[in-house]
């Protein structure tokens, strides 16, 4: 099975080259298939999606690390 990650950021977030090698890091270390999706979104859609954190990150649909938050951050 092929996961899917989909992850969200920030239009300003500057984490997305470190993330996306964080999570290649990880897969190749336990020889794991995954399609990996990167979206810039705004505070708007995010708010609509209920993504609070940015990155966030989904497996297969499911929040990695879920935020208790207000806003998108």
């Amino acid at each position: 099975m092929t996961l899917s990650i989909d992850c969200y950021l920030s239009l300003t977030c500057p984490s997305e080259e470190e993330l996306k090698k964080n999570i290649e890091a990880a897969l190749k270390e336990d020889n794991i298939d995954a399609k990996i999706a990167i979206f810039r979104i705004d505070e708007a859609e995010a708010s609509r999606m209920g993504i609070k954190g940015s990155p966030s990150v989904y497996i297969n649909g499911v929040e990695l690390q879920p935020q208790e938050i207000k806003g998108f951050s």
